[in-house]
């Protein structure tokens, strides 16, 4: 276990299955489509990139940087959007891949913008869900583990840019990010 850990949540091998079942889900749900996966960077490209080998439709990739956090543990309530798709997703089916939905706010803002370009669907996928901390009404389509209420780092996720190379997912020790 990483030294900034206070304790690991997921392990790497309970990871793997359950994404590996969220990638049977998704090619169940899509059969005889293809989808659009638009992965939310940076958090949510290891997540991405594993759901997306998990997958038996045909996929395009395509990535947004969006974000509500900066170097905090707290939403700032405001999006900002630094790099948007380059694919027009008129008439496709988009799947949002996203690492962790904590109060909603990115997603609740994100999916309408994406459903108004013409998209045949958007849908959610989220490695992680803390709706505990939900500020905004968000509907998550593929869910991977729901969490307490901890700052969580590993398998992409960050605090202040390290810890994504993790490959587990842990809470972070508070006196690392409060100290």
């Amino acid at each position: 276990m990483h030294k900034d850990l206070e304790k690991v949540l997921l392990t790497k091998e309970e990871i793997a299955a359950r994404v590996h079942e969220m990638g049977q889900r998704i090619t169940a749900d899509y059969a005889g489509k293809s989808i659009l996966l638009c992965c939310i960077l940076k958090g949510a490209v290891t997540f991405f990139a594993d759901l997306a080998r998990e997958i038996d439709v045909p996929v395009e990739f395509d990535f947004m940087v969006c974000s509500s956090y900066g170097d905090s543990t707290d939403s700032s309530g405001f999006v900002k959007i630094r790099k948007d798709l380059d694919a027009d997703i008129a008439g496709k089916d988009v799947l949002i891949i996203e690492d962790i939905i904590d109060t909603g706010t990115t997603l609740s803002r994100l999916k309408p913008i994406l459903a108004d370009r013409d998209a045949a669907s958007v849908k959610i996928a989220t490695m992680l869900n803390k709706p505990s901390r939900r500020r905004a009404k968000v509907t998550v389509d593929y869910n991977g583990f729901e969490i307490p209420d901890a700052f969580v780092v590993g398998y992409g996720l960050d605090y202040a840019g390290k810890y994504r190379n993790l490959p587990c997912i842990g809470i972070l020790k508070e006196s690392v990010y409060k100290g």
